[in-house]
């Protein structure tokens, strides 16, 4: 009967440390201490007719090596985690007034400049943007040029097709890339500046006027 009982107690030790990696977790050496106590008074109480397989006692420190293993690589992970959280949260309390690159197509013109920015999965031969007002009627057409793969800015100077100077004021901007005749993506960027940063569900959130808020990783490019 008690090697019946002493079999049980050493799985349930096992399947409760196992399960404690996810919640309540016990020191390492008291661990080990609770698994060889019960492991020897385990091969004390054996039937000497038919006494515990050497596999059998592998296995199990087998199994309490990866418990204690497990439970190891997971205080290394939480203390990585955590370093991460706050070395980001250091980085995005200094982009406070910086100026930077985020997806979007918003433009704002103030005095006779407005600023904008691409990103260009491949070169283009040439890269045309065109601005457009409120109604989503085009204002201004600029060529670029020819443009390497990644991330550029560009100005506006304001000024319209007709060379009239337009209202300062919300603007909005599209791309057209193309090379060798070919369309070649293109995606927008807005440029604004971080006014604050706080904490978010997933990290860092920084506010950058009125572009709303936005994560770490949208970034682009600083300024």
């Amino acid at each position: 009967m008690s090697q019946v009982q002493n079999n049980s107690s050493v799985s349930e030790l096992l399947a409760s440390n196992g399960g404690s990696i996810k919640t309540a977790r016990k020191g390492d050496e008291d661990m080990q201490e609770r698994f060889l106590k019960l492991l020897v008074t385990q091969m004390q109480n054996q039937d000497p007719l038919s006494p515990m397989d050497n596999a059998e006692v592998t296995s199990q420190m087998a199994q309490i090596s990866t418990v204690s293993g497990i439970d190891k690589l997971n205080s290394t992970l939480e203390k990585l985690v955590s370093d991460s959280d706050a070395r980001r949260s250091f980085e995005a309390a200094n982009m406070i007034g910086r100026s930077v690159l985020i997806p979007g197509a918003d433009m704002q013109l103030e005095n006779h400049t407005g600023i904008g920015g691409f990103e260009l999965t491949e070169p283009a031969d040439k890269l045309v943007v065109t601005i457009k007002d409120s109604a989503g009627i085009a204002v201004r057409d600029i060529d670029l040029g020819a443009q390497p793969a990644g991330v550029g800015t560009f100005a506006w100077d304001g000024l319209a097709n007709n060379g009239n100077e337009a209202a300062g004021g919300q603007y909005s901007f599209a791309l057209k890339a193309v090379r060798s005749n070919q369309e070649v993506a293109a995606s927008t960027l807005a440029f604004g500046s971080v006014s604050s940063a706080q904490a978010g569900k997933d990290g860092a959130l920084l506010e950058v006027g009125r572009l709303g808020y936005v994560g770490m990783d949208d970034i682009k490019k600083i300024f």
